[in-house]
């Protein structure tokens, strides 16, 4: 019996651990009032409260964990920020708990902890009778002189979500939903609209020798305009790569692995076997190859012409795919599905190639990888005989794109660069690249002349946009004269469509603005000029069909309950949106995490160790 108390605790060790977590970011960060023991370290502050760079970075190195790790540059810069969120909430609502002197009691808690189970201790084998969670072993665990051990540390853990929930409830009490907002909101998904629109869209519908703008005028608008030109945080990198493509060698390498499979299983090796063994599709390979039954044209038009082919039964020659070459075995097939199994042989590089390849990647690794030399780059362009490129400027949070390739962890790596650095060799399965941060162009808005192909573009967009204003005014009097909007568009040469009914949660147009126009149409009614960002609209209500109230009376009582629901939730939301755009935040994080070139150049020099 102890012997099961002691296993029952395990799944309480992350919990706690977690909990513990918990106190550190709240009583050591100074979050709790005390000003902080560890505030000489801080790595910034949240509404004054300083956070400390060991316990964040605990917290990283927990979440990381909690992954399975591994994880590239870019899954690793996310798990910091999230973690960083979590502490700017974590503040914001202490604060708010200590502002509403919420509180919880000794009652509260041990009752939470008796009848509310962890989930962590929910889903633990030891805690489960019959496959379902029994409550009386997780009592009897709880009053067990192991349970005992892990109240205390529980304890803190239930207090802090009961003050949390306590909270989150005051802030949703007043939530009420009459019965007509609740019939508005029954109307928005039932009431439709059957319209015709026109829509007038200056960039496609003028041509760009119907406007000019002379360079007064991309100034004068770009001095008017300057916020919408804002750009963030961007890097401008060079780069070598390697390509990784496939070649001939490795296609004939394939065909040869391919052949050799074949004839093993026509020697009478168990096609399961061989299909674990060798298939690269990972999805099949586990269950032995099995595709178990799919229907015409779900494969590739190779495969499946194959698949309705083949005799039950008979193993197929190679069949080329995308993929790579497949061995097909259809065990039965009906006139419209097959059941069916294979082995897949990619296409990859094998053999010279392979080797080729890998030692050219390692080479960049070797000669110039990681370096505060701007120069080194350049060594490994001249040794391996590769070509520099160019990114262009690559703005924070998004990816390098070179041609179709979108390459990943580089601009969180050039972020955290210095001018020249070298990047670690970052491997995608097109290509391995090098990269060097040539400049970074700190978040605000470009000089004129860095961006004035932009700009103008911009102007001539909005003389376009004034043209097609134009247009829409000349459709709306004839239409105001008696002629209908479809036979006004057609005579002055204006794509017209028209829609089915629709309701106003599920419009066929994703323009919030114009489909609250459209609903404000009465029937037979066409709207003045209705105008948006994406364009321009000239609407004809056709018929409105409205919601059924008799359904609505019928439902109210399940309406009103989803519906205050869904408010209390979406006003959880917007409370910790509004905490945490109010929060005063001072991010010190950059103080952390450097780059190995510069950590490793920041290290003491050992005798005799080489330089880089």
């Amino acid at each position: 019996m102890m012997q099961a108390f002691r296993n029952a605790a395990k799944p309480v060790v992350l919990l706690i651990t977690v909990t513990f977590l918990l106190w550190m970011i709240v009583d050591l960060s100074g979050i709790s009032g005390s000003g902080g023991i560890l505030s000489n370290t801080s790595v910034g502050s949240v509404n004054g409260q300083s956070i400390d760079s060991r316990i964040y970075q605990n917290a990283v190195q927990n979440a990381v964990t909690q992954r399975g790790g591994g994880l590239g540059m870019e899954e690793l810069e996310q798990v910091r920020n999230d973690v960083w969120e979590q502490f700017i909430q974590n503040v914001s609502l202490t604060s708010e708990m200590k502002r509403r002197s919420i509180t919880v009691t000794a009652e509260e808690i041990a009752d939470a902890l008796r009848n509310v189970p962890p989930d962590e201790v929910r889903t633990a084998p030891d805690f489960q009778t019959n496959g379902a969670f029994d409550m009386s072993k997780y009592q009897l665990w709880l009053s067990s002189p192991i349970g005992q051990q892990f109240i205390p540390q529980l304890e803190a853990q239930y207090r802090e979500e009961l003050m949390r929930r306590k909270l989150l409830v005051a802030v949703t009490a007043d939530v009420y939903l009459s019965d007509a907002a609740l019939w508005e909101r029954f109307r928005d998904q039932k009431e439709q609209a059957r319209i015709d629109l026109t829509a007038l869209v200056g960039q496609s519908l003028i041509s760009d020798t119907a406007v000019t703008v002379t360079p007064a005028e991309v100034e004068a608008y770009y001095a008017a305009n300057k916020k919408e030109f804002e750009r963030p945080r961007s890097a401008f990198m060079s780069f070598v790569m390697v390509p990784r493509g496939i070649d001939a060698s490795d296609s004939a390498a394939a065909r040869a692995r391919v052949a050799s499979v074949r004839e093993e299983l026509v020697a009478g090796a168990p096609f399961d076997e061989v299909a674990r063994r060798e298939s690269s599709d990972e999805g099949s390979a586990t269950k032995g190859g099995d595709l178990g039954t799919f229907a015409r044209g779900a494969m590739v038009p190779a495969f499946d012409a194959a698949a309705f082919s083949l005799p039950i039964g008979t193993l197929s020659q190679p069949i080329e795919t995308s993929f790579g070459y497949h061995l097909i075995e259809v065990t039965a097939r009906t006139a419209d599905s097959v059941t069916a199994r294979h082995i897949l042989i990619p296409f990859e590089l094998a053999g010279a190639h392979r080797d080729l390849v890998d030692a050219q990647s390692d080479s960049l690794e070797s000669l110039g990888a990681e370096r505060l030399n701007a120069a080194a780059l350049d060594t490994v362009a001249r040794v391996l005989r590769l070509p520099i490129g160019q990114t262009g400027p690559v703005q924070e949070g998004s990816r390098v794109l070179l041609g179709p390739y979108a390459v990943p962890d580089a601009t969180v790596w050039a972020m955290r660069a210095q001018k020249g650095e070298t990047s670690p060799v970052i491997e995608t399965d097109n290509a391995s690249y090098l990269f060097r941060l040539d400049s970074l162009a700190e978040a605000g808005t470009p000089a004129l002349e860095q961006i004035r192909g932009v700009v103008e573009r911009s102007a001539r967009e909005q003389k376009k946009n004034e043209k097609a204003m134009e247009l829409a005014k000349a459709l709306v009097a004839r239409v105001k004269a008696g002629t209908s909007l479809a036979a006004a568009s057609t005579a002055m040469g204006l794509s017209h469509r028209e829609f089915p009914p629709f309701a106003r949660v599920s419009p066929p147009l994703s323009n919030a603005k114009l489909v609250g126009a459209i609903f404000g149409l009465s029937d037979g009614q066409t709207s003045d000029v209705i105008s948006t960002d994406e364009g321009l609209y000239v609407v004809h209500m056709v018929q409105r069909l409205p919601a059924d109230s008799l359904e609505f009376e019928g439902k109210k009582d399940q309406l009103r309950a989803e519906a205050v629901q869904g408010m209390r939730q979406e006003r959880i939301r917007q409370y910790l949106a509004s905490l945490r755009s109010a929060a005063k935040v001072v991010d010190r994080r950059a103080t952390l995490f450097k780059t190995n070139a510069q950590i490793e150049a920041a290290a003491p020099t050992q005798p005799g160790a080489p330089s880089r």
